[in-house]
């Protein structure tokens, strides 16, 4: 997949709806975030660092960016 993100940019738009479709709560909201038990799964794998805490974000492990980009070329790539 192409490092500026716009590799099949029609899958990965509807792979964001269908996580929302996944997390949906009260018959019609979804989190804009990904769901915190989710995020911790992918800490105790140790794909990322822990989600706790104030960060707006989570570091990937250097395992869990190899993982993360052969995930995003098989899903996503051309």
């Amino acid at each position: 997949m192409p490092r500026n993100g716009h590799a099949r940019p029609k899958k990965i738009e509807e792979t964001v709806l269908a996580l929302f479709g996944a997390f949906e709560f009260e018959d019609d909201r979804a989190w804009k975030r990904f769901d915190f038990d989710v995020m911790q799964s992918q800490a105790d794998q140790g794909w990322i660092s822990d989600p706790r805490g104030r960060a707006e974000s989570a570091r990937l492990t250097p395992e869990g960016q190899a993982r993360a980009k052969a995930l995003a070329d098989r899903l996503f790539g051309s």
